[in-house]
């Protein structure tokens, strides 16, 4: 397995189930324990977590998303989506979380069951026969395997090198930046997700139960953050300044028309496979549920790269089209908010079935 982040560790410990021997290799010097802000995984990917007795510990980690808030640049709602029975409907809540404490968690828990997670091995070459594929690192070092994955996300070197055709990812236009910070008085409680469709950018903002607020910004490049934000709600601007350290930026991009997600004895899964943009909420959870389906095949199917890709596209592909529409209306223009606002309430309601959609989806093991 080319890649130590959320997918690398999750498919090793599914393949541990129908007895096959994984080996992490990742090209960090040690776990990304200082890698992104925050993400959500949301009750479709707490189900795969569950199902590897992982869903506690990942609880106990992050916290449970109670509502989406949706407001415009004067700060008025103008639409919600309920998130308080998530539980009951689904079984686990939206859960938001550090993404470095949840790569800590799942790269520790792989190797306290054994697997071999090797760090500071970045990929270079593969070389394929019809019995096997040997992978050669930058240190030297070569691994031959009955097949390899790429879990190696958007700037994906496997997918580079066995799918030389492959498109590579299209920048949005959108910059992201992030941080944590503690801000007294702010208009919404604990457990909303509040979303602002401000007048140039788009800004969340996520209050944990002991009162740390982590937010995010999309925004074009080329003009400071807080300039953005100068007409939106002033408790945006005020949360970047009491923000110790601004993380990113980080360039929003996707994976467009991917061809095929394998070839020969080597496949992919996650933002390896089908990168999108994060307004759906749903990049982690996908990579989950991609390696708990990718472990079946292999049990299942003699085709077993054809197979994944078979039951995974379809879904893969209904949540990039959201994602696409939702990152679209985070910075339209002047004319465009204009209308996007008026619209937005009609949006929701279509978001909100959508979203349920996703959340619902439920792999059985067996």
């Amino acid at each position: 397995i080319v890649g130590g982040g959320i997918g690398g560790p999750m498919l090793a410990m599914w393949l541990q189930r129908i007895g096959v021997r994984a080996r992490i290799a990742e090209a960090r010097p040690n776990a990304a324990l200082t890698e992104g802000a925050f993400l959500g995984v949301a009750p479709n990917g707490m189900n795969v977590l569950a199902q590897l007795g992982l869903a506690e510990q990942v609880a106990a980690i992050g916290h449970a998303c109670t509502e989406f808030r949706f407001l415009n640049s004067k700060g008025h709602k103008i639409g919600s989506i309920d998130r308080q029975d998530d539980r009951a409907q689904f079984g686990w809540p939206l859960t938001m979380v550090r993404r470095a404490e949840l790569h800590a968690l799942l790269s520790t828990e792989a190797e306290r069951r054994g697997i071999e997670v090797t760090y500071g091995r970045r990929l270079e070459a593969l070389t394929q026969t019809g019995r096997d594929v040997t992978a050669r690192f930058a240190d030297g070092a070569t691994l031959t395997a009955d097949f390899l994955v790429g879990c190696d996300g958007l700037n994906s070197t496997t997918r580079r090198l066995v799918i030389p055709e492959a498109p590579a990812p299209t920048f949005t236009g959108l910059l992201d930046f992030g941080g944590f910070a503690r801000v007294e008085g702010l208009p919404f409680p604990p457990g909303v997700n509040v979303m602002v469709f401000g007048t140039r950018a788009f800004f969340g903002a996520f209050t944990t139960a002991d009162g740390e607020t982590w937010w995010f910004h999309n925004g074009p490049p080329d003009v400071p953050m807080l300039e953005l934000h100068r007409d939106d709600p002033p408790w945006v601007a005020e949360l970047i300044r009491a923000t110790p350290q601004v993380l990113g930026p980080w360039k929003l991009r996707e994976l467009r028309a991917m061809p095929r997600w394998s070839s020969g004895r080597v496949g992919l899964i996650g933002d390896a496979a089908h990168a999108m943009s994060p307004s759906a909420g749903q990049g982690a959870s996908l990579a989950m549920e991609d390696a708990m389906v990718l472990a079946q095949c292999l049990r299942d199917s003699s085709e077993p790269f054809t197979a994944f890709e078979k039951l995974r596209r379809p879904r893969v592909e209904m949540i990039f089209k959201a994602a696409q529409r939702q990152s679209n209306n985070k910075a339209p223009g002047p004319v465009g908010a204009w209308f996007r606002d008026r619209l937005l309430p009609f949006f929701v309601k279509l978001g909100a079935k959508g979203q349920h959609e996703a959340y619902a989806h439920r792999i059985e093991w067996r």
